[in-house]
């Protein structure tokens, strides 16, 4: 009997090794033979479900922000405001080998966004997704402007991230200072 492949999931493995190899290469060496090649299949293979490199791009990252999403869905709702935002922060900083890459990538695609809309539609929906998930929990806890806080998370996790990707030796410090920003911006 013939093996019947999920095209939901053959798409998610291709993302998923788009992802690994922007991570590791940078999106410069990403094309739809490299892509193949990090996915073990052919080119003719990929190009079955994704007709350009643009379309392949824009799949990886929404994966990748669905990734991002769906561990900022683990971290416990009933946790004190301060450990709640810091255990969000987490689940985006690249303290793993799997969130290093995806970091990497992510860093990419927004260079990359600045010249393509398409991107920038799909890299501005992931942030809007993010802040809203960090504003919900501000506004919960009684934060009076929860919005620009929020904003200001995502500005110190975002150059955190920068920072852990070519200097993770410092990441006790750098998590010291994500601990500082947020004392800084919520109230006791």
């Amino acid at each position: 009997m013939p093996r019947i492949a999920d095209r939901s999931e053959q798409r998610r493995q291709i993302g998923a090794a788009l992802l690994r190899l922007a991570g590791e290469e940078g999106l410069d060496q990403v094309s739809v033979r490299t892509v193949a090649a990090a996915s073990g299949r052919s080119p003719g293979a990929v190009q079955k479900y994704f007709r350009s490199k643009e379309e392949l791009l824009l799949f990886a990252s929404q994966l990748s922000g669905e990734r991002i999403e769906r561990r900022m869905q683990t971290v416990d709702p009933t946790l004190p405001l301060r450990q709640a935002l810091r255990a969000l922060v987490l689940t985006i900083l690249p303290l793993d080998e799997e969130r290093r890459a995806e970091t990497a990538a992510q860093l990419a695609f927004a260079v990359h966004a600045a010249h393509h809309p398409r991107l920038a539609e799909v890299r501005r929906r992931v942030d809007r997704e993010v802040h809203d998930a960090l504003a919900r929990r501000l506004a919960a806890a009684g934060t009076p402007e929860p919005g620009p806080t929020a904003d200001a998370l995502i500005a110190v996790s975002d150059g955190l991230a920068l920072r852990l990707l070519y200097a993770p030796g410092d990441a006790d410090s750098l998590l010291a200072a994500l601990d500082r920003a947020i004392a800084t911006l919520t109230p006791p």
